[in-house]
């Protein structure tokens, strides 16, 4: 395989295009965010990362709070929306027939629309060069009902969730795998019978 380098950069896909929403019931923002992620388990700790220049950014710090929203296939036109016009010119959930909840933990909404929402309370901000990075709990975690088999567990797959790639968005698909199939040891009696040849 013959490979090319180029200097470092962003080139880490696919990535979630996340709907991060902020600020008060009253006065509602919601921005998309792609620089996030998990970072701990035990305390649950994920992060955002946003630019001083943002009109979330100050919404966010002065509050100590944002709410991660999970984008959906539906959401996608929405969320390219919020992540290229700014809450500082104009109403975004207005303009896009989304619209805010309360949130069980926090004081500032979650996006209805999105079926499962990650409530999350600042605990350290990182200033990291073009962006800084909010650390955060994970304070609770609100899913639509409908996910839930008749056994209480999560089908995420049921989302259609979106995935963003260089510049583009994408619908998650198949599925290949569960987590650890690749070590999973066969069940007892279920040994794969060698296959016949065809005379």
């Amino acid at each position: 395989m013959s490979k090319i380098q180029w200097k470092g950069s962003t080139l880490l896909g696919p990535i979630p295009p996340t709907m991060v929403t902020c600020g008060t019931m009253e006065h509602p923002n919601v921005l998309t965010v792609a620089w996030t992620g998990i970072l701990n388990t035990i305390p649950p700790k994920t992060y955002i990362s946003l630019r001083p220049e943002r009109f979330s950014y100050d919404l966010v710090k002065e509050s100590g709070e944002f709410v991660i929203n999970l984008t959906t296939r539906q959401l996608v036109r929405a969320a390219d929306f919020c992540g290229v016009r700014s809450g500082r010119e104009l109403d975004k959930f207005a303009l896009t027939g989304l619209h805010p909840a309360p949130a069980f933990q926090l004081s500032c909404p979650l996006l209805e629309e999105s079926p499962v929402n990650l409530e999350c309370k600042v605990t350290d901000i990182v200033h990291l060069g073009s962006h800084d990075m909010f650390l955060a709990d994970i304070v609770a975690v609100d899913v639509e009902e409908e996910l839930l088999d008749q056994n209480g567990k999560l089908c995420l797959d049921r989302c259609q969730l979106a995935a963003f790639a260089h510049g583009e968005y994408f619908a998650l698909g198949e599925r290949l795998g569960t987590f650890g199939f690749s070590v999973r040891k066969k069940p007892k009696g279920k040994a794969s019978r060698p296959k016949r040849r065809k005379k």
